[in-house]
């Protein structure tokens, strides 16, 4: 079946789907979006990801051009033309088409686009097996410049993280803040667990508040309050290297191999809209957390 994907309230097979190549969305990533995903038919905490989508939009001066519920439904419309019970769902929206320049008042247009499709992030054996990542020399962008909580179209900030990983042959690397410490990995939050509990970067560390994190986090605070130790608490402030340092065992994550020098094998998880990847080892340099 060749995918449905929606552009401003029409639907369209994958081939024709065009926009301008003047959209400063590819002109200049100049745009947000979502990445979501359907588990049996149900979108997966499809309100949380319609808000960060509009508070994206609104710290960018873009107007989305359709209210909240009706981008809503267009989410669910376009899932159910694609008759997709498992997937991804993409949702873009662009600055819209305009002239050579960064100017946003010469662009007019937002487009709204919308793509149902599979994704697959990571072997399979490697979410019961694990993986092994790196840490890399590009940090996270300093939150200044801009706004991690923004989930914009240009991710080159990212890719170049993860263009040392696979250089390394690595599926992933883990990026430090401007301050040297822990913040996410180039597509997912990260969690690790030590002496019972799960640990996270805050969101002052320079992170994207991840939906999927959120749950996470929901999910270690309810096997507390259950009587299994869970809470979550910072990844700072301590000066032990605590990020990669001996982790005990955790029912969220698969087997825990040991610990090597200069390089560390440890139960740890990434966090993504691509479900709980398992950690093994990440590489050296073990990063020092304050």
């Amino acid at each position: 079946m060749t995918p449905k994907v929606y552009i401003n309230g029409k639907l369209y097979d994958k081939p024709d789907a065009k926009i301008s190549v003047y959209d400063h969305g590819l002109l200049y990533g100049d745009g947000v979006f979502e990445g979501i995903r359907v588990y049996e038919g149900k979108v997966f905490r499809l309100k949380e990801h319609i808000d960060r989508l509009y508070d994206s939009a609104r710290s960018i001066y873009l107007e989305i051009p359709v209210g909240r519920e009706q981008m809503t439904e267009a989410v669910l419309d376009t899932v159910r033309a694609n008759d997709k019970r498992n997937g991804y769902i993409r949702l873009v929206v662009t600055r819209g088409a305009g002239y050579l320049g960064l100017d946003p008042r010469k662009t007019t247009d937002p487009q709204v686009i919308i793509i149902v499709d599979d994704i697959s992030m990571y072997p399979p054996e490697m979410y019961d097996a694990g993986m092994e990542i790196v840490t890399a020399a590009t940090i996270r962008n300093h939150p200044n410049a801009v706004n991690p909580r923004v989930k914009s179209l240009n991710y080159l900030n990212n890719i170049m993280a993860k263009v040392e990983g696979v250089r390394a042959g690595a599926m992933e690397a883990l990026m430090l803040n401007h301050k040297g410490e822990v913040a996410e990995c180039t597509g997912d939050n990260i969690f690790i667990v030590r002496q019972g509990r799960v640990l996270t970067p805050p969101i002052d560390a320079g992170i994207l508040e991840g939906v999927t994190r959120d749950s996470v986090i929901g999910l270690a605070r309810a096997i507390h309050q259950g009587g299994h130790e869970g809470m979550l608490v910072p990844l700072r402030p301590t000066k032990q290297r605590v990020s990669v340092a001996p982790i005990e065992d955790a029912s969220l994550m698969s087997r825990w191999r040991g610990f090597q020098p200069r390089s560390c094998t440890f139960r740890m998880a990434c966090a993504a809209n691509f479900g709980v990847a398992a950690v093994k080892r990440v590489s050296a340099p073990i990063p020092e957390v304050r």
